[in-house]
């Protein structure tokens, strides 16, 4: 195990042996890399909290057209006309 000042890298077999340890020095704010034949290839970090969803904080601040929703009449054509002159499936 390297330790430098806030950063610690265990190889893998000393982080299966002592996961538990490795996770608590996360909590407590330190870095962990878990390497293999002395190269890092991962390391351990809290998992983030998601902040809790305010409904409404974006009222007044987004507009919807009044038209929105009107289909303009060459799509709805494309659409319904999709399979002219095309040959029926068998």
């Amino acid at each position: 195990m390297s330790k430098d000042s806030n950063l610690i890298t265990v190889n893998m077999h000393e982080a299966k042996t002592g996961l538990s340890r490795l996770v608590q020095q996360v909590l407590d704010g330190k870095q962990v890399r878990i390497a293999r034949h002395g190269k890092p290839v991962v390391e351990l970090q809290p998992v983030q909290k998601t902040p809790k969803r305010q409904p409404g904080t974006l009222k007044g601040k987004i507009r919807i057209a009044d038209d929105f929703d009107t289909r303009a009449p060459e799509i709805q054509d494309l659409f319904e006309n999709a399979s002219a002159g095309q040959p029926e499936p068998q």
